[in-house]
């Protein structure tokens, strides 16, 4: 086993998870410097980082409201994955050996479920967060690290949730050219029909969707920034602190495993139907352009499909407008009490929403 070089500060166990990223300190860019930056071309959305908005106290009750609706739910659908991964190792399709490279940072969390459910399933698994940016790829340095580490094994890779499948697509460049081979991309929900194995097609809230920092470790998105990385060096990242009293990263885990043993007996392998998804992407690809033909968008990175990536469009970017099928359904209570508090419009309308529940589209920066 080679050793880890000098990774961030996390609060998950250390057991659960190995954060393959270097820590770096950079400082704050301001949510609208930021976005003129990104849209102007003058700098990556990478390349910078804006200090993580505090959720208040409405806010985090709402959250423990949807984790107490969904928790069963989330240790049902790891159940039927990690009864899926069962079943493939096998008929061998899948190595006996597994190693989990979740997708920072909002795959870590169901990587940390996912890697608990299999070794109660007597299967070997180790697990790793791993950076992932769209337009510059998969961290190579740490899939490298990944690949020598455990050279037996199969690699999936785990993400929450897919939103227009942009990171789908990341994913598959960057493993197209590194191994000449499809990635297996594993996550709970995946209404676009991009995942390779999912708990569910569905656009459900997923209750980490909601939350950042304090869900995820304690870690930032990651960030690529020359002048802060050497060649070697994994992605970066940095630990966040003035969120530490409102962690609920290993609550999180530990009331979703707490009924994992109950629901298991009751739970099949997840099917696959490469037919559904193909539609749930064309379905996806409608939907998005729609947005884009009515608002004259040409950057389809300004909009943001899907309960948690609508959402945390309108924690991190400045939002033109939030589409919602329904604005009574209590998985999208979030994403209107920000809009409410923040004075975004939003327009109900499920026929604009498609196969999503919410939909975000970011304001253009002229």
């Amino acid at each position: 086993m080679l050793n880890v070089p000098k990774t961030i500060r996390y609060s998950y166990d250390p057991e659960d998870v190995t954060f393959l990223l270097t820590p770096i300190k950079i400082a704050p860019t301001s949510v609208a410097e930021k976005e003129r930056l990104i849209q102007s071309g003058q700098a990556h959305y990478s390349e910078m980082i804006s200090e993580e908005r505090r959720p208040d106290a409405r806010y985090m009750q709402i959250y423990e409201n949807a984790l107490d609706r969904h928790f069963v739910r989330i240790a049902y659908d790891i159940a039927r994955i990690a009864l899926r991964i069962k079943s493939d190792i096998a008929c061998g399709n899948l190595s006996p050996q597994i190693s989990l490279c979740s997708l920072v940072r909002a795959g870590v969390p169901y990587g940390v479920l996912l890697r608990r459910a299999l070794i109660k399933l007597d299967i070997h698994v180790t697990h790793y967060g791993v950076s992932i940016i769209r337009d510059r790829g998969l961290d190579p340095v740490a899939m490298k690290y990944v690949c020598r580490a455990h050279p037996d094994a199969d690699i999936l890779f785990v993400d929450g949730w897919t939103g227009k499948g942009t990171i789908a697509g990341e994913l598959t460049k960057s493993w197209e050219a590194m191994f000449g081979q499809l990635p297996r991309l594993v996550v709970l929900a995946d209404p676009s029909g991009h995942a390779w194995l999912a708990g569910s097609h569905e656009d459900w809230l997923i209750p980490s969707g909601i939350l950042g920092a304090n869900i995820s470790g304690l870690i930032s998105r990651s960030i690529l920034k020359s002048d802060l990385l050497g060649p070697g060096d994994f992605h970066g990242a940095m630990t966040v602190d003035h969120l530490a009293d409102l962690d609920r990263s290993r609550d999180f885990i530990e009331r979703v495993m707490a009924t994992f043993d109950s629901v298991l007996d009751r739970a099949s392998p997840v099917e696959r139907n490469t037919e559904r998804c193909m539609h749930l992407r064309a379905q996806a690809a409608i939907c998005v352009g729609a947005i884009a033909d009515r608002h004259s968008v040409d950057n389809l990175n300004r909009i943001k499909p899907g309960i948690a990536e609508a959402t945390r469009a309108v924690l991190r970017r400045r939002p033109r407008k939030v589409f919602l099928r329904d604005a009574r359904d209590p998985d999208l209570e979030a994403l209107v009490y920000l809009c409410q508090k923040d004075g975004i419009e939003t327009e109900v309308d499920a026929q604009v929403t498609g196969p999503y529940r919410a939909i975000t589209l970011i304001e253009q920066i002229s």
